[in-house]
């Protein structure tokens, strides 16, 4: 099978990071295993990989420091944690720490190649869509430089909260399912038995770095999904 993409994996328990790597190659990807922070921050640093496997309980510099440090040198930079700490705050946080996706361990191969082919579909995707600015409320978003503007005040956006900013903007008014937002946003084909926290949890984030003097712009529709009504 023709290599699709290099993936690097950042694991430092060996058997799960020679299964992974056997899994990858499997699926026609270019695996690069390495098993400490300090080796994932280089090798994320100073080569160039379609995606970066990131275990946070590493020993030394943590997955989340790793997460952090290669979200501040490389914006565009695909990261998909992997956690056995499924608890929301710790989730939550490596969504703060740069993260584009997680998956908790014991995951099954089935999920983990949805999660990675959805992330390398939907950063594809970005890579060839329009750099144009657009308005979000008070807002001016720079697609390109990665933030948005307010008067004097600007902040950082992922590329996922862009697009989730872009998606709202083109439905403004209109109701956004969770199931729309995994297709649209996320890239994923088959949604049926995706659990949405992961959705909740990004609008959550977005909420509070856009909140406009105290209102939150982005309404939650309960059992529908959400809503533009800046």
């Amino acid at each position: 099978m023709e290599a699709k993409a290099a993936i690097l994996v950042v694991e430092d328990e060996e058997a799960i990071r020679a299964g992974l790597c056997d899994i990858l190659t499997y699926h026609g990807y270019v695996p690069t295993a390495v098993e400490t922070g300090e080796e994932g921050l280089r090798h994320g640093l100073d080569g160039r990989y379609a995606l970066i496997l990131l275990d946070i309980m590493l020993p030394g510099v943590s997955g989340f420091d790793v997460c952090r440090a290669l979200r501040a040198e490389r914006p565009q930079q695909a990261i998909l944690l992997l956690t056995a700490r499924g608890a929301e705050e710790d989730v939550v946080h490596g969504f703060h720490c740069g993260a584009d996706d997680y998956v908790t361990k014991p995951f099954s191969v089935s999920e983990l190649m949805a999660r990675i082919e959805a992330l390398l579909r939907r950063t594809s995707a970005t890579a060839r869509a329009e750099t144009t600015p657009f308005g979000f409320g008070a807002w001016y978003v720079d697609p390109a430089a990665f933030t948005a503007s307010r008067g004097d005040e600007t902040i950082a956006l992922s590329r996922r909260e862009i697009d989730l900013l872009a998606l709202f903007m083109r439905e403004r008014g209109r109701i956004v399912s969770r199931r729309t937002l995994l297709v649209e946003v996320w890239g994923m084909a088959h949604v049926e038995r995706i659990e949405t926290r992961t959705v909740d949890m990004h609008i959550a984030k977005l909420r509070k770095k856009i909140a406009a003097d105290g209102r939150v712009t982005i309404e939650t529709v309960r059992g529908e999904g959400y809503r533009f009504v800046g």
